[in-house]
């Protein structure tokens, strides 16, 4: 029964305007609308990462649920870890609309949304009410718009969810709120993190847990930047890295649409935002888990995900045009990928393709 319903939910899903889809995607979730996971997953799937037990790599990406509203559901559908954001100390509505559209043939988007949210109160609020529901929910937070102080916002949060979050998302490569990505220059980079560590080392001072910080990154970063970045991250001994976020390139596209200001994300993200995974992988040696994000829609990409050097996957665009079944058709790819292999555990694909997808041009 539910299979039929979620087959007719997909094309009326994409019939309405993408927010509203949107909206009616997260009302069907909280209202319990969609069938659980009841499955035992696979053991090979499962891993400890910067002191997480996670049953499985899989997660949506952040930009779903910005205002921490379904993040039980989302780990009833069988992900492994849901995060909720981006989040903002202030409220705030984004950009004007129109400014998400869809390129169905390319199966992409592209989006302006500009850190629409709740604010920090409203999403706290939620993820206390979820407390003792226990399951993996990273925070991914951001700044203000017109913050003065941007870095201040991003302590904010920290200090805001660290009784709440299993980890955190630094987003500082969203292409919607000016001058957001010059947070991801190394020199800037450098202060952000070091403020961002130092906050948590006060907060682990006055006895509170010490959770961990995941930094996300653009895919459009220029080259000569990728070691830099990563030898600053390192040496704050930040936990992890997102790779990567929307891209301002529009790469095998075409149309009036993909001419909208935005960030694409979806199918022909998916050849850059793999290459620079496998080049921050390198760049890190293989030191430092990475969350690979970018066009992931079927199996044999989120597979290419970690052969590319990621520990986890996200995303967002796929379910869009795929529907919530995905997530499962994924977990059993990935499984039969270890089985295959001899793999006890996912994380021994971890990488091992890396050097081929980091040889590739940028752009096919």
């Amino acid at each position: 029964m539910f299979g039929g319903l979620l087959k007719l939910a997909q094309p009326m899903l994409l019939a309405l305007p993408p927010e509203d889809a949107h909206e009616m995607a997260l009302r069907g979730l909280e209202l319990g609308l969609l069938p659980h996971d009841e499955k035992a997953g696979s053991a090979a799937l499962q891993q400890r990462l910067f002191g997480l037990d996670f049953p499985n790599p899989v997660g949506v990406a952040a930009g779903f649920d910005k205002d921490a509203r379904v993040p039980d559901a989302i780990l009833a559908l069988g992900c492994g870890f849901a995060e909720i954001g981006t989040v903002t100390p202030r409220p705030q509505s984004g950009n004007p609309t129109p400014r998400v559209f869809r390129l169905i043939k390319d199966r992409a988007v592209i989006n302006r949304l500009g850190f629409n949210n709740g604010g920090h109160e409203a999403a706290l609020r939620r993820l206390q009410s979820r407390a003792k529901q226990g399951g993996i929910v990273g925070v991914n937070i951001g700044a203000n718009k017109d913050s003065e102080d941007r870095a201040a916002d991003y302590i904010k949060g920290l200090e805001t969810f660290n009784a709440v979050a299993s980890y955190f998302t630094v987003n500082i490569s969203s292409p919607n709120t000016p001058g957001l990505r010059d947070l991801q220059a190394p020199e800037a980079l450098d202060e952000l993190i070091g403020r961002l560590t130092e906050a948590r080392q006060r907060l682990a001072t006055a006895g509170e847990a010490t959770r961990p910080i995941i930094v996300k990154i653009a895919p459009d970063i220029a080259e000569q930047d990728i070691a830099p970045i990563c030898e600053r991250l390192m040496a704050h001994a930040v936990e992890g890295i997102a790779v990567s976020n929307t891209t301002v390139t529009r790469p095998r596209v075409a149309g009036e649409t993909s001419r909208q200001a935005g960030g694409l994300s979806g199918r022909p993200l998916f050849h850059r935002s793999t290459v620079k995974l496998a080049r921050v992988h390198q760049a890190t040696g293989g030191r430092v888990p990475l969350i690979g994000i970018g066009g992931i829609d079927s199996g044999e990409t989120a597979l290419a995900k970690f052969e590319a050097g990621a520990s986890l996957i996200q995303l967002y665009t796929g379910l869009i045009y795929e529907g919530w079944p995905l997530i499962g058709r994924i977990k059993d790819h990935l499984a039969e990928a270890c089985e295959e292999a001899g793999a006890g555990c996912i994380g021994e694909l971890s990488g091992r393709r890396a050097a081929h997808w980091a040889s590739q041009p940028l752009d096919e």
